[in-house]
């Protein structure tokens, strides 16, 4: 929210929607008013959704992929974070191409740019 009373208003109506589902909250639980929040890899807060630190450094920190498994591994993790890495598709292309049928692993210098 961008401000405390548009985080009332949303606030309300969340606890409106629940209550209309029939579905209840644990209030024990809950935490309202908070600045921000992790959430499955992700931070949000009053300025938005951004990747969570902690992730952006297992990306930085992971080793070079040496086979197929690793590639898509890796591929996994960055893909789930795509919409935050602008031009994703031509970043990634050259590690892509090894995830297609009856291409041999060779990793050269391409790929290695695109893994950096």
């Amino acid at each position: 929210s961008k401000d405390e009373k548009e985080h009332e208003e949303y606030l309300k109506a969340i606890l409106e929607l629940l209550k209309k589902e029939e579905l209840y909250a644990k209030f024990s639980k809950c935490e309202f008013w908070i600045p921000k929040v992790q959430f499955l890899g992700h931070v949000i807060d009053s300025q938005g959704i951004h990747v969570d630190p902690v992730k952006i450094e297992s990306v930085k920190d992971w080793a070079s992929p040496n086979s197929l498994t690793k590639i898509r591994q890796f591929l996994g993790l960055v893909g789930y974070y795509r919409r935050f890495i602008e031009g994703f598709l031509k970043i990634a292309k050259p590690m892509t191409k090894f995830t297609q049928k009856k291409v041999k692993f060779e990793w050269g210098d391409k790929q290695e740019a695109a893994f950096q």
